[in-house]
């Protein structure tokens, strides 16, 4: 199920604003990517039966065949991975009979591996050396998109594999899905202005509004989206903060995420 962020914020914001206020995943996305990064979320459901992938690498080259990816340089290739954070949730126990995902350890350091993992003896060399890592439910992994990885096979009789996949992504990259998130502050802002009623810790709120709002302020037009007493425009985030320092209502919030839209258009 592709862009769960958005489809959870807009249909259950309350246990959106819990479930994205988990500071593991706020410290896990800050320590690889650092501020002003973009959560995407896709649910991912293998009922029993269900096939291993092939080994692979992630986005961004990851989702490019060999000839793609080679026409990049080979710095691009070296950097690419540290734009995005790979990581899952997982929503039930995962035996190894399920299909947890499988890693071939380091392999993250191979200066070729968005080339190589398409070559027969690649994938045969994976099969041979990966290691499988089962999970509880509630246990959260990450890893460099880099490493080479595959889902496996779920061979048990009655687990319906589930995991809340997530797509973390530097402010300084492109993210793979297109995510509304002015539709999905909108949808949490009335829970973050609830719990901070209930004395929630700035810390936990900046945390959802990580995950949610866009942290990054560019791209903008700088003929009316100009910094004030900044070297940058205040960022969509910045707006959500704060409004809720000054107890704005949703529809003021909604106004000021309006203009800050108009602002960054070219014309």
């Amino acid at each position: 199920m592709w862009n769960c962020l958005e489809k959870h914020a807009v249909l259950d914001p309350e246990s959106f604003v819990d479930y994205y206020a988990n500071d593991l995943v706020a410290l896990a996305a800050r320590a690889w990517l650092g501020p002003g990064y973009q959560v995407t979320a896709q649910v991912n459901l293998v009922h029993p039966g269900g096939a291993a992938q092939t080994v692979h690498r992630d986005y961004h080259l990851g989702f490019m065949d060999a000839a793609q990816a080679a026409r990049y340089p080979a710095h691009v290739h070296s950097l690419c991975a540290s734009l995005t954070l790979q990581g899952a949730v997982a929503h039930c126990d995962m035996p190894v009979e399920s299909g947890p995902t499988l890693y071939l350890p380091h392999s993250q350091k191979y200066s070729h591996g968005y080339l190589a993992y398409w070559l027969p003896q690649f994938q045969e060399y994976f099969v041979a050396n990966h290691i499988q890592l089962p999970l509880r439910k509630g246990d959260l992994v990450f890893f460099n998109p880099a490493l080479l990885h595959a889902a496996g096979s779920n061979v048990s009789p009655d687990i319906d594999r589930m995991a809340n996949l997530l797509q973390i992504n530097s402010a300084f990259g492109r993210a793979m899905e297109a995510v509304d998130r002015r539709r999905v502050v909108a949808a949490v802002y009335p829970v973050l202005v609830a719990r901070q009623r209930a004395g929630w810790s700035s810390t936990a709120l900046d945390t959802v509004i990580a995950a949610s709002a866009e942290g990054y302020p560019f791209p903008t037009n700088l003929d009316r989206d100009q910094p004030v007493a900044s070297m940058t425009p205040p960022t969509q985030a910045d707006l959500v903060r704060a409004s809720l320092a000054e107890r704005a209502s949703v529809a003021e919030l909604q106004e000021r995420l309006s203009v800050q839209a108009l602002s960054k258009l070219s014309h």
